[in-house]
Formats: C-alpha cells, structure tokens, sequence
C-alpha cells in the first residue's frame, strides 16, 4: 500500500437543510471520525470559524484527506462558508498536513468557486471533473443484454450510474424504457426540471428553450434563434453558459485548419447529456401521453423513430470514440491531432481523423441499419472523399462501421482499398479493452 493508502479520510456529506443543521452535520463527521464506535454527541457551533477549528484540534499534525461532499449544498445553505473555509485555509490548513477536498453536483455552484473574484480563488491546487462512465461499463450493468442493446440504453442515459442502476436486465429494452421514462409518477419524469434547475438558477425558460430547439435538430446559432423568434446574438451568452456547464457542446468540422478553429462561425450545437437528447426528442413533445398513460402508444411512436435516433447519437459517437481509443494505442495508420466529423454543404461524413503536418486523413462511415452493408456505402464515400481531403496530395484511409456486418461484396470493395470494416462485435470489443 502507498502513503495515499494509509492517509486517515474524514467523509462528509453536505445536505439542503438549515445552516445549524448542515454545521452540525459536519461537527458528527468530524467526532464519528475522532471517536470511531462510540456514541457520541458532537458538540455545536455557532459559525463555519469554530467548526475549522475544531478540525485543527482533532487532526493535530496528522496527515489528514478532509472530503466535503456536496460543497456546494453547504455553500447554498451558508453564503459566508467558502469566506471561512478560505480564512481557515490560510491561516490554519496551508501549512498543515491537511489535504482538503471539496466535492459537489452542483456544476454552476463549483464553477463559482473558482472564478476570480470567489474567495477560495488561487488556493486549488487540482480540479477533477467527473465524467459519466464509459460505454463498456454498460456490460457490467447489463450482462445479458446484446452490445446493440447497450447501445441503444447508452443513447438514453449514457453512462451515468444512478440512471443505470435502474434497468432490471432481466427485463426488454422496450419494458425498461416503458417502465422508466414513461410514467407520470417515475423518477425520470422530473429528472430535467431538477438537472436544469440544479445549475442554471435563473431564466431557466430560456435556456430551456434553448436546449428544446437544439434537440428538434436547430444545430445552429441562427436556426435556433429563427425557431425561437430571438436574435443569434440576443442567444449568444446563453449558449456560452450552457456549454460551459456541460449541457451542450459546440462543435466544428474536423477538417477546418487549426488556425480558423477559434473565429469559424461554422459550428454547431449539439445537446452533450444522452437523456436530456432523449427526454427533449421523445417524452417531452409526448406529455399528454405521458399525463394519460398512454404507455403503449407512446412507446409506438417511439419505436419509430428510435433506431434512427440511436444511430445518429450514440452510434456515431461511440465510432468516434473508438477511433480516438485505436489511435492512443497506436493502432492506426498515422496520429490524428483531431477526430471529429465533417459537414459541409457537398458533403457531411461521420468520422474524420485529421493530422495536417503529416497530411493524413481518415474518413468514416456509420450504419445503424438492420441489414449488412453493401457495395453501395463503401463506394459512396470514396467518390465523396475530393470533397472533403483538403488537397490530392494527402494520404487517405478509410474506416466502416455498421451494426449488421458487411456483404461479401462491400468486403471486397473495401479490401481493394485498404479500408478497416468495424462491425458491432469488434467495436464492443475494441471499446472493453481499450477503454475500461
């Protein structure tokens, strides 16, 4: 075991509740810590300044790991902690062996506590956002499931764990969404309202609005201030906010040159949370459905359109994905600086990994469809290829993904050109090994 092993953790959980009750929470925490297996009663105080204090007296000059979960609950509940927390820090903790970690869900609320004028500005020393987990921790989740199963649940929830623990693997793909996502009374009915309300504390109509358009497939600035009746530049900041707070992502093609990246109006919006693009695609225009209890009908309609959806986001993504792992593990043809996608109004391809100083490109397609991949795809892309590889010069390969496989014939096309076929098995595959 290392040093980190052995270091003495205090854990502590914030909740929204009074602020005598949160410091109180605190002060149990800390006692329950000092005095492991007896019942004893911590003693209260009055401000954030007699609880840091009370933290010197119990750690001394140990090596001490202090986590204060859900920081930003704390905060709420308590404006005046992080000005006590940055007092106690330079004037108690910075020399101590303390190591203090602050933790929240509260997305907005931390980010706040880094901003310049914050008062705990310029004392992180490190900052960790948690990501979802990644696909292939799916197959932990649902070991009965198929890989086009996992797929298609990591379109609606993505990797986060508390959605996941949900699923009865035992039960269809239908029946958990049925079950889930469809009823007036389940946890997923309020999940966005209390999602966006979470980070974003004011005019959460607007930004509301905002993610609404982007789901109904308004990628850009003025296609979502057209639908909304707002100017692009009104939307501007609203978009920035969100995109800092992780609910949307701005992208651009892979294929525009590094120094036209940051000025490019070529960008689109795309919603970055797998349920909030599934909620705002399919419950959300559905609520009367929903309201009614309309389960069966609802989930018609959904079907519909639902392998489609799935093939647009979490496929394309998970290509995408797997892409950038093969090439970390230096198994592809040259290094990408870049992967992305391209659009353009000639041409729009699903996976492109670009290196500029070697003059390297590698272009990829994506089929969802039920049936193998013929001839027709494989030779689709490489007439679209003078379109998108910005001269003759460059090197280009190929890559093809489906879900069904590939005909005899699309194999050898793509054998004639040196082209990688991806089908769902090694993709899953691929994405166990080299990303868990």
């Amino acid at each position: 075991m290392g040093q980190a092993d052995r270091t003495p953790v205090i854990y502590w959980v914030a909740s929204r509740d009074t602020p005598a009750q949160v410091r109180q929470s605190f002060a149990q925490a800390l006692w329950g810590w000092a005095y492991p297996g007896e019942e004893r009663i911590a003693p209260r105080f009055d401000t954030w300044e007699q609880g840091f204090q009370l933290v010197e007296r119990l750690i001394g000059e140990q090596p001490v790991i202090l986590i204060m979960d859900e920081f930003s609950y704390a905060a709420e509940s308590d404006p005046a902690l992080p000005s006590y927390l940055q007092a106690a820090w330079d004037h108690r903790f910075k020399d101590s062996q303390l190591t203090l970690v602050l933790a929240g869900s509260h997305i907005g609320m931390m980010t706040e506590q880094m901003s310049y004028h914050a008062p705990l500005y310029g004392r992180f020393t490190g900052q960790l956002p948690v990501q979802p987990l990644p696909f292939a921790a799916l197959a932990d989740f649902l070991p009965r499931y198929s890989a086009a199963e996992r797929v298609a649940v990591y379109a609606v929830t993505g990797g986060i764990p508390a959605y996941l623990e949900r699923f009865d693997g035992a039960q269809s793909l239908g029946s958990n969404i049925q079950t889930l996502f469809m009823r007036r009374t389940g946890m997923f009915r309020s999940e966005p309202f209390i999602l966006i309300g979470d980070v974003i504390r004011r005019e959460t109509q607007t930004y509301e609005a905002v993610m609404k358009a982007i789901a109904a497939d308004k990628h850009t600035p003025q296609e979502i201030g057209s639908l909304l009746e707002m100017s692009s530049s009104y939307l501007s900041p609203y978009l920035k906010q969100l995109e800092a707070l992780h609910l949307i992502e701005r992208r651009l093609p892979a294929t525009l040159p590094r120094e036209q990246r940051r000025t490019s109006r070529n960008s689109r919006y795309h919603l970055a949370d797998h349920y909030l693009r599934f909620y705002y695609r399919f419950i959300a225009p559905n609520l009367d459905l929903v309201e009614q209890e309309l389960t069966a009908h609802h989930w018609q309609l959904i079907s519909e359109q639902f392998r489609a959806f799935v093939g647009l986001t979490a496929f394309e993504e998970l290509c995408r994905e797997w892409t950038l792992a093969q090439a970390r593990a230096n198994r592809l043809p040259f290094m990408p600086e870049l992967v992305g996608s391209h659009w353009a109004s000639d041409a729009q391809v699903d996976v492109v990994a670009i290196n500029w100083r070697e003059q390297a490109i590698l272009l990829g397609e994506c089929k969802w469809g039920a049936e193998a991949v013929g001839r027709a795809v494989i030779r689709e892309l490489l007439e679209k290829a003078p379109r998108v590889v910005p001269s003759e010069a460059w090197q280009v390969y190929y890559a093809f993904f489906a879900r069904a496989g590939f005909t005899d014939a699309a194999r050898a096309e793509a054998e004639a050109h040196g082209a990688m076929l991806v089908d769902l098995a090694r993709l899953d595959g691929d994405l166990r090994r080299l990303t868990v």
